[in-house]
């Protein structure tokens, strides 16, 4: 176990999760028999891959065979230290990842579609007949903004593609799909979920937009999937990427998964806690979890805030909107995407406390 010196809070937007880190002096207690603990001198330790004891504060150890590897050596890099116990790629039996079948009972069982609905039509009409633009003046156009509908591939097979990719990324981190906020017993119920209670206000979504939100999940319910591929990075890890044009201000999907309280999760260490609600009383805030439960906005990842060219990644934003009473989180293109680009967004929204300088 590694032993807590100062606190990184990791947010993705505001949500703060303490994470311990490795003290400078390369020493941590370890239990012996009898219950008393020995402190040991790792003042020598090195990464195995750069072969530099330098940045100490960014060195893990393996708690198996004591090895070194600094968090940005890893493939793929580790954001922060892990508060639980760690152990290297060597002795963690890490298993080949498994790719999903693609076969289309088996995938529209993973996701439940509506067996019915499947079909080779080209998707996504209903949705395209309103966007009409009207108006000359600049001021007008700018009013006028609306958020747009994914645009799914047409071919059926390319669909059952994206989603087995999707299948296979949730399949090797444990987690069950779920497009939906979830509520679970012992975790903070949906009546807290009140946007009234955001301390700065909250933007109120539109009646134009709250029905594009509503035809992108029924669009999904019926098999016709958004145009994105989740792909294994050695570096990166999971990851995701455009498998066709993709407009300004089209919803990619909703950040989803279990709501809890924040208070809750103040020492949970998973790296990938949404705010869903900041209370000017603390005790209302709230997170959503996707550690259990999730979909493809979990494996969308962050920019480097620390780099000109990390910056300049960016095509997807986070936004919080009060959707009749109740908050959401949507991550919606913040510009033109073409097929084959990787999508990222800033996980520093609002706070800049989210380690990102090893991020690519």
């Amino acid at each position: 176990m590694v032993s807590s010196t100062r606190l990184v809070l990791r947010k993705r937007t505001q949500a703060p999760i303490p994470v311990s880190v490795l003290p400078g002096s390369k020493k941590r207690s370890r239990s012996k028999k009898g219950g008393a603990e020995e402190q040991e001198d790792y003042s020598n330790a090195c990464c195995e891959k750069c072969g530099s004891g330098e940045d100490a504060d960014e060195l893990l150890l393996c708690d198996k065979c004591d090895r070194g590897f600094h968090l940005f050596c890893l493939r793929p890099i580790l954001a922060s230290v892990p508060k639980r116990s760690w152990f290297c790629p060597s002795c963690s039996n890490n298993k080949r990842l498994t790719t999903f079948p693609l076969v289309q009972t088996k995938i529209v069982d993973f996701f439940r579609i509506q067996r019915s609905s499947l079909s080779a039509e080209a998707p996504g009409q209903d949705g395209r007949k309103r966007r009409k633009r009207t108006g000359s003046s600049l001021v007008m156009s700018k009013k006028r903004r609306k958020l747009l509908p994914f645009n799914p591939s047409e071919d059926p097979a390319r669909r059952l593609e994206q989603m087995a990719s999707l299948a296979t990324a949730l399949i090797a981190t444990g987690t069950e799909f779920s497009n939906e906020l979830t509520y679970m017993p012992g975790m903070a119920p949906r009546s807290a979920n009140l946007a009234k209670h955001e301390r700065e206000g909250m933007q109120v979504i539109s009646k134009e937009d709250s029905q594009t939100l509503n035809l992108c999940k029924a669009m999904m319910r019926r098999g016709e999937w958004p145009p994105l591929m989740v792909v294994f990075d050695s570096l990166e890890g999971f990851t995701v990427e455009a498998d066709r044009f993709i407009r300004d201000l089209t919803i990619i999907t909703e950040y989803v998964g279990d709501v809890d309280h924040l208070k809750n999760r103040e020492n949970d260490e998973g790296d990938s806690m949404m705010t869903l609600l900041s209370a000017a009383d603390p005790s209302k805030s709230l997170v959503i979890c996707p550690d259990k439960r999730s979909n493809i906005a979990r494996f969308i990842n962050g920019i480097n805030n620390h780099t000109p060219d990390g910056k300049k990644k960016q095509n997807v934003k986070c936004v919080r909107y009060d959707v009749n009473g109740e908050c959401r989180v949507l991550l919606i293109a913040s510009r033109d995407i073409a097929k084959g680009e990787r999508l990222y967004y800033d996980y520093n929204g609002y706070e800049h406390e989210y380690p990102t300088e090893h991020f690519v």
